[in-house]
């Protein structure tokens, strides 16, 4: 599994030009779900989100995560974090777990994501969606579940 997370001061997701998310200072994740992720991949990327101290203290280091300052999450599922480049010109998806499994593997994040006490908002799976992000930094990190294992 992958996760994509961009600090923002405010972010929002619409589909077919009706709101259906919306956060404030807090965390827009990207999250791409490979085939064979399981439980334990997203036990490991929800535990990284609300921890990473990726948001800065009064001296202006990364010292705070979104749990310290109360953040919100915006997840949205982005199969397109699974491309593999490495041949043509024409990405690659073989990679991306089928739809039916990662929709409830998603789903599943988006849980334990509102478990941690965070507000969590979401995009809709397997929608074209349009994401409005004011970045804050900007910060843009990577997570992939598999440098854990």
């Amino acid at each position: 599994m992958k996760a994509l997370l961009q600090r923002v001061a405010t972010a929002r997701v619409s589909v077919a030009g009706e709101e259906v998310g919306r956060i404030g200072q807090g965390l827009v994740v990207f999250i791409g779900v490979a085939a064979g992720d399981t439980e334990k991949d997203i036990d490991y990327i929800v535990q990284k989100i609300v921890n990473l101290r990726i948001f800065s203290d009064a001296a202006g280091r990364f010292n705070l995560s979104a749990i310290d300052i109360g953040g919100e999450l915006l997840l949205v599922s982005q199969f397109t974090l699974l491309a593999d480049t490495r041949k043509g010109r024409r990405p690659s998806f073989t990679g991306a777990a089928p739809p039916d499994k990662a929709e409830e593997l998603f789903d599943r994040l988006i849980e334990k994501a509102r478990s941690t006490g965070l507000k969590v908002d979401s995009g809709r799976f397997q929608q074209y969606m349009q994401v409005e992000i004011n970045n804050d930094g900007p910060v843009t990190i990577m997570l992939d579940s598999r440098d854990k294992f």
